[in-house]
This record gives C-alpha cells, sequence and structure tokens, in this order.
C-alpha cells in the first residue's frame, strides 16, 4: 500500500485518481479535501465498486488512520492502486490554518471583526440574545467579576470566548476575563489547531500544562468520567491562582435537555444541568454556563457560515473512534438522536423539555428531595384530605 501527505496530494492534477473521503457524511460536508467524494464508512464496503479500478485511488479520513482498514480491503478486492492520505483531514485543516495565519494581517484581522459582526447583526437573535438573556436571567456575570473562559479547542468554548469579549465591548457591566486553556496532553495536530484558531478570532490565550492524558491513559474503568473531574479541579485551581472568582463553560441549550432525559431515562430522576454552581471543593469560586439558552444547531451555523473548522474531540484515546465515527455512541449520543427525531415531530418539544424542570407542581409527584430532606406524598396525604374539607364545611 501507498501513501501520499497532503501537500503532496495537493500537486495532483486533476483526472490523475479518485479522492474518497470515508468519514460519516455531515462532516464531509462541514468541510473536506478539494474534489473529494464521499463515501462513508458505514456504506463504504457495499458501495466500493462504484470506484474505478485503472485510477488511483486515494482515501482520506480523519487522522489517517481508519483508512488503512480501508486501503487493505480496496487491495482484497483487487484495486491495484490504492493511496493512504497520511494525517488525514485534520493534516489538512491544520495546513489550510497554517497557510492563513501566515496571510497578510490586515486580511486576517478583518476576518476576525467580520466574525465578530456576525454574533452581534447575523445571528443576534439566535445566539447574542439567548446569551444575554441566560446574563440576565441566572445573573451569571456581575459587577467587578474575574472570569476564567475555560477553552477546549471546539466550537462550544471558541464561541463563548468571543462572547465574552463583546460583552466586555459592548456590556454594561465591568468584569475581567481571562481566556484559559489546559493541555492536558493534546497530539500536536489539535494542539496547533487550538492556537491557530485562538489566533484567527483573536482570542489571547492563557495557557498551562498538565499530565492528565497520561494519568488515565491506564484506567479501564470509566476513564472519560476521572478525565472529566480531573479537568474540572485543574481549571477551578488554576482560575484561582490568576485570582478568577467564576469559570465559565461551553454548555449549551441541547446539552441541558440531553442531561435531564438521560437523568429521567437512565437515571430515574429529574434533574439538569445547572445554569451556575458553587464550587464545593475551591471556596469562593463558581461556575456559570453563558451558553444555557443556545441552541447546538446556532452554534453550528455561526461556525460554517464563518468557514470556521474547530477540533471535534481532543482525546488522543478516543478521537479516532468519535471523529471517523467508529465504535459505539455514548449515551448522550442517544438523547441527541432522541432530540432530533423529536424536533422532526414538533417544535415545541424541546423547549417543554426545558420548561419541565422550571415549572415543577411538588403537589404532582410522588416524591421529592431537596439536600438531607426528603418529602413522599403519603406524609401529608391524609392531613391534607382532612383540611380540605374542613374548608368547604366551612
Amino acid at each position: 500500500m501507498n501513501t501520499i501527505t497532503i501537500e503532496e496530494l495537493e500537486q495532483l492534477k486533476d483526472g490523475e485518481g479518485q479522492i474518497v473521503d470515508i468519514r460519516p457524511q455531515d462532516q464531509y460536508e462541514r468541510g473536506t479535501f478539494p474534489g473529494a467524494i464521499s463515501l462513508p464508512m458505514e456504506v463504504f464496503k457495499e458501495r466500493y465498486i462504484c470506484l474505478r479500478k485503472d485510477q488511483p485511488v486515494y482515501l482520506l479520513c480523519h487522522t489517517g488512520e481508519r483508512s488503512l482498514d480501508y486501503a487493505l480491503f480496496l487491495e482484497e478486492q483487487g484495486y491495484g492502486n490504492v493511496v493512504n492520505i497520511t494525517g488525514g483531514y485534520r493534516a489538512y485543516l491544520r495546513l489550510t490554518l497554517s497557510r492563513y495565519m501566515q496571510s497578510e494581517e490586515e486580511e486576517r484581522k478583518a476576518k476576525t471583526a467580520e466574525i465578530e459582526r456576525s454574533i452581534i447583526k447575523r445571528y443576534r437573535k439566535t445566539i447574542w440574545r439567548p446569551f444575554t438573556k441566560a446574563l440576565n436571567d441566572y445573573q451569571l456575570i456581575q459587577e467587578g467579576d474575574r472570569v476564567a473562559v475555560c477553552i477546549s479547542g471546539g466550537k462550544d468554548s471558541m464561541l463563548l470566548a468571543k462572547l465574552i469579549q463583546e460583552l466586555q465591548r459592548h456590556g454594561k457591566i465591568h468584569f475581567e476575563a481571562v481566556f484559559l486553556v489546559m493541555n492536558p496532553g493534546y497530539n500536536a495536530d489539535n494542539w496547533n489547531i487550538i492556537q491557530d484558531n485562538a489566533k484567527l478570532l483573536g482570542i489571547p490565550l492563557t495557557v498551562f500544562n498538565s499530565e492528565i492524558f497520561d494519568t488515565v491513559a491506564g484506567i479501564e474503568k470509566n476513564p472519560c468520567y476521572l478525565c472529566a473531574r480531573m479537568r474540572r479541579g485543574y481549571l477551578y485551581s488554576h482560575a484561582k491562582e490568576l485570582g478568577c472568582n467564576k469559570i465559565a463553560l461551553g454548555h449549551h441549550f441541547d446539552d441541558v435537555i440531553e442531561t435531564i432525559l438521560m437523568g429521567m431515562l437512565y437515571s430515574g430522576k429529574v434533574e439538569t444541568m445547572m445554569p451556575k454552581l458553587h464550587s464545593q471543593n475551591f471556596e469562593g469560586m463558581e461556575l456559570i454556563r453563558p451558553l444555557y439558552l443556545v441552541k447546538e444547531d446556532a452554534i453550528k451555523a455561526w461556525r460554517d457560515s464563518n468557514g470556521l473548522h474547530f477540533i471535534q474531540c481532543a482525546c488522543r484515546f478516543t478521537e479516532n473512534c468519535v471523529s471517523c465515527g467508529g465504535g459505539r455512541g455514548s449515551k448522550r449520543d442517544e438523547m441527541k438522536e432522541l432530540v432530533a427525531q423529536f424536533r422532526k415531530t414538533s417544535d415545541v418539544i424541546e423547549t417543554n423539555i426545558f420548561n419541565s424542570v422550571r415549572n415543577i407542581n411538588l403537589r404532582t409527584v410522588i416524591g421529592y428531595h431537596k439536600d438531607d430532606e426528603a418529602y413522599n406524598f403519603l406524609d401529608d396525604y391524609d392531613a391534607r384530605g382532612n383540611h380540605k374539607r374542613e374548608a368547604q364545611e366551612e
């Protein structure tokens, strides 16, 4: 089997081969190598016969690893010239970003300004207003706060950083912001993409390193849970060292309703992701979620209309299955699919799911608990019935 780099692939002339993107269809539609056709992994072995055997076949996945298996498959089917694209689409993305960052400073500034304008104008209704409504309704940022905006490198945290910047420029509340990035052991490609996107968006990063990925590498049971807990702790600790009293995370409206559904379907309880929380381990620190009312579709639309490309999953242990579409989905992925089905049925279901946890009638639930206090409707059932009869008699 032969291999080719992205730079070498760019030198090919039209008609010199077939470039085949095997990533999921939605990822292909968001961006691919110029001239590539889509043949997703889930249908590849059923439809590969559409590929010509008299021309080279260049296979593209996200990292250049999953495509190796499909290159071997094609060779077994008699394809004599199959070429794997080293580094995959991620390498192309990194190359594209690096070239853009090398362009004229004025051009880059103009692009940054265009992205910022889109938040206030084109996406004023779907992003800016829900963002400011959450800030006001839940009192997330107050005068004199120093907020650590935690950036993972994905679309949500990058948009959050831009919204916080716009709030500082145009809002009435005076506060400070630190754009905090922890490198828990990202691979070089993902780390470069994060930094290049920050430059493009005009976000000044404050960076610190940890070895969390190495720490959880040998954990077999719930490594993702441990990793998330450790990352949250590191962020709290470093933010406090920087004089911050709040950390801001990029969870959005869809995360909220997915959490409600997961609690009901898998844990048998009604609860949700709160808009803000006091830290139990770091005194004086608070977690806030300013994207609480912003829907994920709006974030994707903002990203795509501005031609932005962010990392999807920075974890070096799961990125191949998550980014390339292999492996089994998580419970949250199941909830995303369920919500997508609800949206096809009605445009109010997702809003009603959200409203279900802020409009609870405690007289119509069997039981509830608040901290150490537990209540069952039988506790005062007879007493309430007697009281009602007495009131009617009077």
